[in-house]
């Protein structure tokens, strides 16, 4: 991904969102061909000249400083998510690009250990474009078991936006698979020259309209911590709280977390999770908890309901 062009489409964007009664001007009332400030409201703004924003807006190459960086994160009123976005596309390490980016990335043992020890709560191990490099057995019956799956699809933006499962599990899909798209872009910002980020971002923009017009959007977003519904084929509803932690060893792995509310229905629903999940099963139940949910609910069904399998029809087929 060019960083150049990025820069440019970044800073377009975020001009487009704000109205000049946003940005305290006064409106000449006159018509606007493009939403938002235009390029000279935004220099003003920041104190620049107009020649040298529309240089940097069109993806010049400008040695530009922090200060002006920062003047021009407050015109544009950027959050702090977005200014260190900013920050990563105009002003790129020193030397050569990073082309570490390519290389698996291996979690270490301790970090796996830690994942078993956390037998009664989801747990996983998020890398580089949102890779997933390991997890729990409570996260593979949760969400997918991604170990059970290609390495190449270990990835939890190919399953929120390629597997059916994952459009009626979470409850408020669309919010999610924004944030989704939005972290990714972030990741875009830190590793530019990834060919299998641009690879994935290529795939998924041909296969999935709300992708394509969510990447578009340039929006970033930073996951640390916060509250998901679900609603799960064996269990039902339940509202898990996560958090986000990067790992001071490789800030490229984050380790998420998903907890429940102490005496909550969804804390009782984690346990039914739990017990689900050591009961014996066959060869091909192994790897297709959804899928075996599905099964339970139609004999349910027949049997005439009841107990945790009943209710509101689970997940579709993937």
């Amino acid at each position: 991904m060019d960083r150049n062009t990025a820069l440019g489409e970044f800073l377009r964007s975020r001009r487009a969102r704000i109205t000049p009664r946003q940005a305290g001007l006064s409106d000449d009332g006159g018509p606007r061909r493009v939403p938002g400030l235009r390029r000279e409201e935004i220099a003003r703004l920041a104190g620049v000249s107009v020649d040298y924003y529309v240089r940097l807006e069109r993806g010049r190459r400008l040695n530009v400083s922090e200060t002006v960086l920062d003047a021009i994160s407050r015109a544009l009123r950027l959050d702090p998510v977005e200014r260190a976005h900013l920050f990563q596309l105009a002003k790129p390490a020193a030397g050569r690009p990073r082309r570490s980016a390519t290389r698996p990335q291996t979690v270490r043992p301790g970090l796996r250990d830690l994942l078993r020890v956390l037998e009664h709560t989801p747990a996983l191990v998020l890398g580089r474009r949102l890779d997933v490099l390991a997890s729990n057995q409570m996260a593979r019956a949760l969400l997918t078991d991604f170990e059970a799956l290609p390495h190449r699809e270990r990835n939890l933006v190919r399953f929120m936006f390629c597997d059916e499962t994952a459009r009626s599990l979470y409850t408020h899909w669309e919010t999610h698979a924004q944030d989704i798209v939005a972290s990714l872009r972030r990741d875009a910002g830190r590793h530019p020259h990834d060919p299998l980020l641009a690879e994935l971002v290529g795939e998924l923009s041909i296969a999935d309209e709300d992708f394509r017009r969510w990447w578009a959007d340039q929006n970033v977003y930073r996951h640390t911590h916060g509250s998901k519904h679900f609603h799960h084929p064996v269990v039902g509803p339940l509202t898990l709280n996560y958090e986000s932690l990067t790992l001071p060893a490789d800030p490229d792995q984050r380790l998420s977390v998903y907890t429940a509310e102490a005496g909550s229905g969804s804390e009782e629903a984690l346990r039914l999770l739990a017990t689900w999940m050591r009961r014996p099963e066959t060869p091909h139940e192994q790897h297709a908890p959804h899928q075996t949910a599905r099964t339970e609910r139609r004999q349910a069904a027949h049997r005439g309901g009841g107990g945790v399998g009943s209710g509101r029809s689970g997940p579709r087929g993937r």
